[in-house]
């Protein structure tokens, strides 16, 4: 029924292969045809879609005529034109960075596009040339943890993390896990070496997992197996909070091992490590949440500056990067919410970091934010589309979306785009009313002079305090 559409060779000014680049989707290597490759056009990655979208059981049509390519399921229905920066989402018009382009018949979108359309978390690895794709956000954690890493369903899946490469730790400069064992309600896991474990939650089903990066199974441990993803499973019995232990090498890079309790019901605990023995003990009582910021009253309000690290967002006119104009003012907003006595500010980064989607998610949610703003710079294959735009996914958040736009439009002077519809993870899957402000155009050359001045992020900066302070009714 389809015709078989991917990548031809692009070599115009801009456009370069992501040489040898692999895709991964959900931990699993994806089988690119003869002659396929991943692109890199002006900084933004460039990936086929319809590799992707098969492999997560979309359909895909091609519509030669109209060079149309569409992707559907029971609930959702993409459609996106060849060279056309407008695409559909399920009715509604969605701003690309980039057009979809053809190469060798094949259709490749911006990886940006396949992470917020799609409701994929998505990874660049520009030294190995990876793209890491994970279909689904994970359960968020219900407990206070040391690290979060992306957590999973089970011990041999790696959703939104690098996922295993050829390349290995010698072992040498690995921990050696000697022994796993369960007693008296406890996790015993003996360790020869230095490693610094990382404990998180996830609920539904309820389970506590605790990462030993740069760590490796000892050959003399009995039932330990080296295929990466393989579990040994360690059943239990007369434990009223544990129904079994799973381990396994859960990557090769960087070398880990992953210790999963499957629970029966929620459990806390607390984790120590001395003398090359980690212990998990359950045997303390399950107490309340630590207190949050509200509980003094204050309303809890997250800034999300976008993008970050090695993840710069859009380049502008100038060759600066989104990141940093996201940054700049999301710093400023902090700054000026700090002044508020009845709010409490929290920043999803306050430096050249990177966090997936779904951590910016889990930080507002975890808090119970009243509101959370997302902060970044628009870019479009067009250098005349220019103005400020505000976007919204949830009806909840369209009142918050208007109030927010209104003082923000007026701060920049830029043109008027007004409010939109559009699915962002990050307003998607936050639970408050959460909203996306687009500045302005870091691709056309008016908008971003403004954009690096001074004067106009501190008039951006202050419209955000005041559009927040407005619809939380705070004086």
């Amino acid at each position: 029924m389809f015709l078989v559409l991917f990548l031809l060779s692009l070599g115009s000014a801009g456009k370069a292969e992501a040489s040898g680049a692999k895709i991964y989707l959900d931990g699993e290597q994806l089988n690119l045809p003869s002659g396929v490759k991943v692109l890199n056009v002006n900084n933004s990655i460039m990936v086929p879609i319809r590799v992707i979208s098969e492999n997560l059981g979309y359909e895909v049509k091609w519509e030669k005529s109209t060079q149309t390519v569409s992707v559907l399921d029971s609930v959702t229905a993409v459609h996106m034109n060849v060279g056309k920066t407008q695409s559909q989402v399920n009715g509604i018009e969605v701003q690309m960075s980039i057009p979809p382009m053809l190469q060798g018949g094949t259709t490749l979108v911006p990886l940006r596009f396949v992470s917020t359309e799609m409701g994929m978390d998505i990874e660049w690895d520009n030294q190995i040339k990876a793209v890491y794709l994970t279909s689904s956000a994970p359960p968020v954690a219900t407990e206070p943890v040391q690290v979060s890493p992306p957590p999973a369903g089970s011990v041999g899946s790696n959703p939104g993390a690098v996922t295993p490469v050829e390349e290995v730790t010698p072992v040498s400069a690995l921990a050696s896990v000697d022994g796993i064992s369960f007693v008296d309600n406890q996790l015993l896991i003996a360790v020869s070496g230095k490693v610094t474990p990382k404990v998180f939650s996830i609920p539904s089903p309820d389970r506590i997992v605790v990462d030993l990066p740069q760590s490796f199974l000892s050959s003399s441990f009995a039932g330990s197996d080296q295929q990466v993803g393989k579990e040994t499973i360690l059943p239990l019995e007369g434990y009223p909070d544990v129904k079994q232990i799973r381990y396994a090498r859960f990557s090769a890079s960087p070398e880990t091992v992953r210790v999963v309790l499957d629970l029966h019901t929620s459990k806390a605990y607390e984790l120590t490590h001395q003398n090359g023995l980690i212990t998990l003990n359950l045997n303390i009582e399950q107490t309340a949440a630590p207190a949050e910021p509200a509980s003094s009253g204050k309303k809890i309000v997250v800034i999300d500056a976008g993008h970050g690290d090695g993840d710069p967002g859009a380049p502008s006119v100038n060759k600066r990067w989104e990141k940093d104009f996201n940054l700049a003012v999301a710093q400023k907003v902090g700054k000026l919410l700090e002044k508020e006595t009845q709010i409490e500010v929290v920043l999803t980064r306050s430096n050249d970091t990177f966090l997936e989607l779904k951590d910016r998610v889990k930080i507002a949610n975890n808090l119970k934010a009243d509101v959370f703003v997302s902060i970044h710079g628009n870019s479009n294959n067009s250098s005349s589309a220019n103005g400020t735009e505000t976007f919204y996914t949830r009806d909840a958040s369209l009142s918050f979306a208007k109030i927010m736009h209104s003082h923000l439009s007026k701060a920049t002077g830029l043109k008027n785009r007004g409010v939109s519809y559009g699915n962002f993870h990050v307003t998607r899957e936050t639970s408050m009313p959460a909203v996306l402000l687009e500045i302005g155009f870091l691709s056309n050359k008016g908008d971003e002079t403004q954009m690096f001045k001074e004067d106009f992020q501190n008039r951006v900066a202050q419209s955000i305090v005041d559009g927040i302070k407005e619809y939380l009714k705070v004086q």
